[in-house]
């Protein structure tokens, strides 16, 4: 075999994403907007996507070891640096995104007290309605502060030794570099940051525990790096001891910058095992209900989101229930008249943050002979999460969020039955991109802006994003009659979540 051609010239950014069932990364040729390689690793055992989770845990507790996520990244970097034509040399930055909202606390010496709480814990339901009352506006269950408070309750042992308190991507940075940093926009999703401030708020601190300032970090600005790889993350990585890491981010705001919600008007709505919709805003919007997150964005600005627990994990219940596989369901669904005739499914499995019904259940109604068959059970997962998602992206409007296009990612965005779905109620076009990990490509971006702007470089993220995000076939414009009937099959979904939830 000839030899592989060298790119000397090239600089090249890694992008990790840290997320619930896997970590991923990629590596991107930033001058070009290309992506050479990508890579993925799962967190459960012998690297696969299932059994991620701690078994064996009260009903609503959702929780993994950090070190899991670190075995991960140390996987997929070896997975990248090993393409032929790479070379190590030619990263520049690395970067990383990560689940939002999980809890890890470390002792006086920096090891792990006990498993991460993650997002999707449940089990903090009481101190979030504590917190709520307190502040006098919603926390909701997921977020970062009703964990601690659990744990100070629950396991006051375990938060007595805690001495730092850190986010899931706060961690890596921490493993990568040795520096202890927090960055605004992921931040912003713990219940404790001012979203207008951008800053603390003592008055969220002192309510979660009076001890909880102390343990923190220090706070990034926007585009600064966190640090260089120290001898341990560069072994780790397969890198450099001094490469740049960037501030990184949450998921949600690195996916923001991996598919081009960068401006006023485009909304990204990624469908993973949870559904998040969210757009950049030059200001700050306040859900007086709670029910849109008033995160702020990982370069600068805000980036109002909803989320919905429920998403790709309806549809695989689906599957695992029938046997068949995706495509053939989406072929099965596609003869079946919308409306999935008659059934109307509440997708709530696992409760739900939007609406707020965190002690919720699943609820199929409209039953009748024939109803169960796999096409419409099918059809009605897919019309279920994308009605609730669609209710959630009415707010956003209603809220002053500029919505002129939606652009879809994650692995269900290739599906075209949900994409012709979700177009018809949102009443938007809807486009599917290119690079299905968008998280992991804004984290190589993000990483690509902050070391351009720590070399004294002045260069618009716009610039660098514009030609790494590409679309993938024509946009899937609804018809007006299509908006006009699932706008009637959202009136009767929202009446049946009031009459079943109040």
């Amino acid at each position: 075999m000839p030899a592989q051609p060298k790119h000397p010239e090239r600089v090249l950014f890694l992008g990790l994403d840290v997320g619930t069932q896997s970590t991923k990364g990629v590596l991107l040729d930033a001058a070009t907007g290309t992506v050479v390689a990508r890579a993925a690793h799962g967190h459960g055992p012998s690297g696969s996507t299932s059994g991620v989770l701690i078994e064996g845990l009260p009903p609503g507790a959702a929780e993994q070891h950090p070190e899991t996520w670190i075995e991960a990244v140390r996987q997929v970097a070896r997975a990248l640096l090993g393409t032929p034509g790479v070379q190590a040399a030619e990263v520049a930055g690395v970067g990383v995104s990560g689940q939002q909202h999980g809890l890890v606390v470390l002792d006086e010496e920096r090891a792990v007290v006990r498993p991460a709480k993650l997002w999707c814990d449940t089990s903090t339901a009481f101190e979030a309605e504590v917190l709520s009352q307190a502040l006098g506006r919603h926390v909701p269950v997921g977020y970062t502060a009703s964990k601690v408070r659990w744990l100070a309750r629950a396991e006051p042992e375990a938060w007595a030794r805690t001495a730092h308190v850190l986010l899931p991507h706060d961690f890596v940075n921490l493993r990568l570099t040795g520096e202890l940093t927090m960055e605004r926009g992921d931040a912003s999703g713990t219940g404790w940051l001012d979203p207008v401030t951008r800053e603390f708020d003592p008055a969220a601190l002192a309510a979660t525990d009076p001890a909880l300032a102390e343990r923190l970090p220090v706070l990034l600005d926007d585009g600064e790096l966190a640090g260089g790889l120290d001898a341990y993350g560069a072994a780790l990585l397969g890198l450099a001891e001094g490469t740049a890491v960037s501030a990184g981010g949450g998921d949600n705001m690195l996916s923001a910058i991996g598919s081009g919600a960068v401006r006023p008007g485009v909304v990204t709505v990624s469908l993973g095992t949870s559904g998040t919709a969210f757009a950049w805003s030059p200001t700050p919007i306040l859900d007086p209900e709670g029910l849109i997150a008033p995160f702020c964005a990982s370069m600068g600005g805000w980036l109002p989101l909803l989320c919905v627990m429920n998403a790709t994990g309806v549809t695989e219940e689906v599957r695992a229930l029938t046997g068949l596989g995706h495509d053939q369901l989406t072929a099965l669904a596609s003869s079946t008249p919308i409306g999935a005739g008659g059934l109307t499914w509440l997708p709530f499995l696992v409760g739900e943050r939007v609406p707020d019904l965190p002690r919720a259940s699943g609820a199929l109604l409209g039953m009748r002979p024939g109803s169960l068959r796999p096409g419409a059970l099918y059809r009605a997962a897919l019309e279920g999460t994308s009605l609730n998602l669609g209710t959630g992206l009415a707010r956003l409007a209603r809220m002053g969020v500029a919505i002129d296009e939606v652009r879809l990612v994650g692995g269900a965005a290739r599906n075209p039955l949900w994409r012709k779905i979700l177009a018809a109620c949102f009443g938007r076009p809807v486009i599917a991109l290119e690079e299905p990990e968008s998280a992991a490509l804004g984290a190589a971006l993000q990483a690509a802006w902050s070391v351009a702007r720590a070399a004294g470089i002045e260069v618009r993220l716009e610039e660098l994003v514009e030609p790494a995000v590409r679309r993938v076939g024509a946009p899937e414009i609804p018809t007006a009659a299509e908006i006009e009937v699932y706008a009637g099959l959202r009136g009767e979904f929202e009446a049946s979540v009031a009459r079943l939830f109040g």
